[in-house]
């Protein structure tokens, strides 16, 4: 697999920005309060929101000139607080200047024009829709009080492997087969590459900026799985060029520990306990896709 080193990051501004209080008026049905509420605040600047970290490490990388990473808001807000969201990119230094309010329309129609390689957002109903369309995506938890990222330079993300960067064919052996007849078929197809997952697109295009800024950008597989069923996902990332800088082959073990010490500027997991539990301390998103998604209703 072979990826361009462009890549395209769409964000909501609810993802961007701390906009946690105003979103305690929203109201679907009528959302005037809240526009008001935004409107009389178009001079004040957002706090960083959930995500704010990550995109911020992610434009750095256009050093001397280069306009490798972009990075677009997609969101359901009305025009007039989107004069409030460009106030707060430009109070913060982000070069963000393409934009798109929808006024509470379904924002995931305008990923395709905008070439994105990845949309995030705090709307899960938006998330599904931008994945059934068939573009990478996840669901942040807006954490108000969360720590900040470390202030260095480096770009750290995190995935988990099966149903992120995977699909979720071995996940589906365990959840039916259990965790003996699980291992005894990775092992056996330890070099039969698994197909792709909802996240691969985004970590290929991540791979090729990677090969281009080494050190600037880190990246951590951080999995549930064990030997013997560690071989077949590392065999799978070789079979698409994609080198990750650490593994981390947990056997079950609460990865959240294990992420605090990685530090990641985002986390990626399927799994909504793992998420619930890792958001408490990284930016995290859930990947709303495979089995582990199909019998229960997920609720940001």
């Amino acid at each position: 697999m072979i990826a361009d080193t462009k890549i395209t990051i769409a964000v909501s501004a609810r993802a961007l920005f701390d906009f946690e209080s105003e979103n305690e008026v929203f109201r679907e049905a009528d959302p005037s309060a809240y526009c008001a509420l935004q409107a009389s605040q178009l001079d004040v600047p957002a706090s960083p929101g959930v995500a704010f970290h990550f995109v911020r490490k992610l434009l750095a990388l256009n050093a001397n000139g280069s306009n490798d990473v972009e990075v677009a808001i997609l969101s359901r807000n009305d025009p007039v607080t989107g004069l409030r969201v460009f106030a707060s990119t430009r109070h913060h230094e982000l070069a963000i200047s393409r934009a798109i309010f929808t006024s509470g329309a379904r924002p995931h129609a305008y990923l395709a024009p905008l070439e994105a390689n990845l949309f995030l957002s705090a709307h899960a109903s938006d998330v599904k829709e931008a994945m059934t369309a068939g573009f990478p995506a996840a669901c942040v938890y807006p954490v108000s009080g969360l720590e900040a990222a470390p202030d260095d330079e480096q770009l750290r993300i995190a995935f988990d492997g099966d149903s992120v960067l995977f699909s979720d064919e071995a996940e589906r052996v365990f959840r039916l087969r259990q965790l003996e007849e699980f291992n005894d078929h990775e092992a056996r197809y330890a070099r039969s590459p698994l197909s792709p997952g909802p996240l691969t697109p985004f970590l290929l295009a991540l791979s090729a900026l990677r090969n281009q800024r080494g050190s600037r950008v880190r990246t951590a597989l951080v999995t549930a799985r064990s030997a013997p069923a560690h071989e077949r996902a590392i065999r799978t990332l070789m079979s698409w060029g994609v080198a990750i800088d650490e593994a981390m082959f947990l056997g079950g073990k609460n990865k959240t520990r294990f992420l605090a010490e990685f530090r990641p500027d985002i986390f990626f997991d399927d799994h909504v306990p793992n998420c619930e539990s890792a958001s408490k301390l990284v930016a995290t998103g859930h990947v709303p896709h495979g089995i582990n998604n199909e019998t229960r209703l997920v609720l940001h």
